[in-house]
């Protein structure tokens, strides 16, 4: 076997791999959303608009763990910045729902694999974010009341 036929089937057999880690990341993302648009019904004493706000700015913590074990300083600084970032759009969470703009954040770290060692968790992560959009969305069309 050449050393271009072996190259090609290390490739494929990768793809495949990354195919059914990225389906069962994303699996895992559809139910962690489902839960995690429950949260309301854990924290009955504020408002629901509050409790998704407290969730997003809880999941800024985990951006920059992750830039923490990727150890690259120019990470850990621009993943902090957003981590900034999604605590101040969590302050505007309150009237509004952001998730669909944080699943946009994790497609991009998907595409570029800007934080080294993170394969499974932007899909997963996107798909937690849309999920819970779009459930949140579903709420405020049914007339659900957001504080």
């Amino acid at each position: 076997m050449t050393q271009t036929a072996r190259r090609t089937r290390a490739i494929a057999a990768s793809t495949r791999r990354s195919s059914a880690s990225n389906r069962a990341a994303v699996s895992w993302g559809i139910g962690v959303g489902i839960i995690q648009a429950a949260t309301p019904l854990v924290l009955w004493w504020l408002d629901s608009s509050t409790v998704y706000a407290l969730g997003l700015v809880a999941i800024a913590a985990i951006y920059i763990g992750f830039a923490v074990s990727d150890g690259r300083v120019r990470i850990i600084a621009v993943e902090s910045g957003v981590a900034f970032a999604f605590v101040l759009v969590g302050a505007a969470a309150v009237t509004g729902t952001p998730w669909l703009l944080v699943g946009l954040k994790d497609l991009w770290q998907h595409r570029t694999h800007f934080v080294a060692n993170t394969r499974w968790w932007p899909p997963f992560c996107m798909a937690v974010d849309w999920v819970l959009a779009a459930i949140i969305v579903v709420e405020i069309a049914a007339g659900l009341h957001f504080q």
